[in-house]
């Protein structure tokens, strides 16, 4: 497990919500645009829910939420489960993480220009660790056939 998340660090990301609130699907959408240029990371989505929107919102309510709850982890336990048990359904793996958090980072600041400043890239790179060293040991506890 990564090391807790420091004040400073919750302090920032807690500090972007507003900006997530209003921006937040146009960071995932293109957040995707980086993403989909590896066609097997591509092919790991459902596509019509991509197209539709659907997904591009449901990963901007999720890492609204994560903003919002950063400092009471125990309020996004059930938003854990159900997005670890989904990676697992769609094959998602640990060496798929790196890839998101390349396009996520700057697809943040691709959105926001000069708002993202480095101590908010950096906070966000941070804090994405952490939620995906979360996420990657409830999914291999999952891939394994156990119930934590």
């Amino acid at each position: 497990m990564s090391k807790p998340l420091s004040p400073e660090t919750m302090a920032l990301v807690k500090a972007t919500a507003p900006a997530l609130q209003q921006h937040g699907v146009d960071i995932t959408t293109r957040m995707y645009q980086r993403l989909f240029v590896d066609p097997e990371i591509k092919a790991l989505f459902d596509m019509a829910a991509h197209e539709s929107g659907a997904q591009p919102k449901r990963l901007a309510a999720a890492i609204l939420a994560f903003a919002q709850n950063v400092d009471k982890l125990d309020a996004l336990k059930p938003a854990i489960e159900r997005i670890a048990a989904r990676h697992v359904q769609t094959h998602i793996k640990p060496d798929h993480y790196p890839a998101v958090a390349n396009a996520l980072l700057p697809a943040i600041r691709d959105v926001l220009g000069e708002a993202a400043t480095d101590d908010i890239l950096n906070a966000w790179g941070e804090a994405y660790w952490f939620l995906a060293d979360i996420l990657i040991n409830r999914e291999v506890e999952l891939y394994e056939g156990q119930v934590a």
